[in-house]
């Protein structure tokens, strides 16, 4: 968190419109691709100079440009003015906090999304920005890393299944947010089966490792309704939004991305109270442990405090104790005191109480 707020520092006092890339730090290269397609061929290039993007701009089909990663500052100085991107609008694609929004500049829209992806290996969620810019005849879409969601509506265009490739790119930008939207719902059941494992072995047995693994479900699922919370305002205005890149047919199919939205919230909401409701059963099963072992402990101490009341008093100087004459007693009741010690440890240690 310190480091970046130390990136948001480095923007102070630059002037609106200044590219300061805001994220983790990057090393590998920039890579572009393009998809140029209409309804009867496809065309898929690697892109090595942003001229090489100026055929695809004045074609008739449908092109989608991809750029996987945004630490290039001259990389996306050279696509703004080939493209006529504002300035600000750079400035928020580099900017990877941005919370989900849209922005309408007459000559193309430019919408932030939030892509999460479930590492297989670490069960990590990945949180990665997604800007994406619908101009007329052209999607481009920019990404952090390479890696994302969209291999669905690649295999589609090549495939040339559904009406893709027979519409426009407004079609284009529905479909890959449909395709993060819809994402959610692997998140969610990534979420459902954490709850349910989480809640059986809160069953069985609660300790401090459940209750570390309950708060990082819970920042998980903060993450995750950052991620969504605003797209139930950026759809709708997308589906009012009056601008002739967006066709009324298209706003059709926003509605049904709207109710996914909406799905997605309320299910997230609902793991919020369930985690909340997991977290003070955990806290309520270690109280109750905790009562049983101070009963225990009471009643061991109780039926201690007579005996150690009368050995107070007479303080055991009595003339006849045969112990006391033999040659090993002392190292005898040493060795008994520590095998006393040691027993009641394994005791509490195999009642989990310590």
């Amino acid at each position: 968190m310190k480091s970046l707020f130390r990136k948001w520092s480095s923007q102070r006092g630059l002037p609106p419109g200044t590219l300061v890339y805001v994220g983790d730090e990057k090393k590998q290269e920039v890579r572009i691709q393009a998809i140029d397609y209409n309804e009867e061929s496809i065309r898929e290039m690697e892109i090595k100079e942003v001229s090489e993007c100026l055929p695809l701009k004045q074609a008739p089909s449908v092109t989608w440009i991809n750029v996987d990663g945004i630490h290039k500052m001259e990389v996306l100085e050279e696509l703004g003015k080939l493209f006529h991107i504002h300035p600000l609008t750079l400035e928020d694609i580099v900017n990877t906090t941005q919370r989900p929004k849209l922005e309408d500049y007459e000559s193309y829209i430019y919408v932030t999304l939030k892509m999460l992806q479930l590492e297989s290996q670490t069960r990590e969620i990945k949180v990665e920005q997604i800007g994406l810019i619908l101009l007329e005849g052209c999607v481009i879409t920019f990404q952090e890393r390479p890696g994302d969601v969209f291999d669905p509506i690649r295999k589609r265009i090549k495939g040339k299944k559904g009406v893709i490739r027979k519409m426009g790119p407004d079609y284009l930008a529905y479909s890959l947010i449909d395709a993060i939207v819809d994402h959610y719902f692997s998140i969610l059941e990534y979420f459902d089966e954490t709850a349910e494992e989480m809640e059986e072995s809160l069953m069985d047995d609660s300790t401090s490792d459940m209750l570390q693994e309950i708060h990082n479900t819970r920042r998980e699922i903060i993450t995750l309704r950052k991620a969504v919370w605003p797209l139930r305002d950026l759809i709708n205005t997308l589906h009012r939004l009056e601008n002739p890149l967006f066709s009324e047919s298209i706003k059709l199919y926003l509605r049904d991305v709207y109710d996914h939205t909406i799905q997605v919230i309320d299910t997230v909401e609902t793991f919020r109270e369930l985690i909340s409701g997991l977290h003070d059963l955990n806290l309520s099963i270690v109280s109750n442990k905790m009562n049983e072992v101070m009963k225990i402990l009471t009643i061991i101490a109780t039926i201690f405090i007579p005996l150690s009341f009368i050995t107070g008093i007479y303080g055991m100087n009595f003339d006849r104790m045969p112990e006391l004459h033999f040659k090993g007693a002392y190292p005898a009741v040493l060795i008994i005191m520590f095998l006393i010690v040691v027993l009641m440890l394994s005791y509490f240690r195999k009642k989990k109480w310590l």
